[in-house]
């Protein structure tokens, strides 16, 4: 089965009933994604297939072939980070670690759909993530400065 991971065509060999999740870890040495419950109830294993963020420990690979799966290390690199991974290290909004790519992925999911969104809006968007550090705050304002450099970057290039 083919599988089209961060803009790359992937050839895996693994059972159509495999876990997305597995496949990234296991295969393909994505480990930003995380296994958390495995029941797909607190988004640590949350990546974007074509602009919708998905719950990875759940979904079967046979549901992705033909689509396109983003996870955060298709979004930015430690030299050049995307707007999301940007905003959460400036704002310091991880702690442990744990949950922060299932949120980035969300987040971005979000922004991609709505530049400007309301704290309600975020609040909503990130329900499905579970956080026990106690980060949430620091995660909204990470949330708000993405949009915010979104918006920059996106004037800057109507310019």
């Amino acid at each position: 089965m083919d599988l089209m991971v961060n803009g790359q065509t992937h050839s895996v060999n693994a059972a159509p009933d495999t876990p997305l999740l597995y496949v990234l870890r296991n295969d393909l040495q994505l480990n930003a994604a995380k296994f958390g419950c495995g029941l797909g109830q607190c988004g640590s294993c949350t990546v974007i297939a074509d602009g919708k963020p998905v719950l990875s420990c759940v979904m079967p690979i046979a549901l992705f072939e033909g689509r396109k799966i983003t996870t955060v290390e298709g979004l930015g690199t430690e030299e050049n980070p995307a707007p999301i991974q940007q905003a959460f290290i400036e704002e310091q909004a991880a702690q442990c670690g744990y949950c922060i790519a299932g949120m980035i992925m969300r987040a971005q999911a979000l922004l991609a759909q709505d530049n400007n969104p309301s704290d309600n809006a975020i609040r909503s968007a990130l329900q499905s993530n579970l956080c026990r550090c106690g980060t949430h705050m620091r995660i909204l304002k990470a949330v708000r400065r993405a949009a915010n450099l979104m918006q920059k970057a996106a004037a800057k290039g109507a310019t």
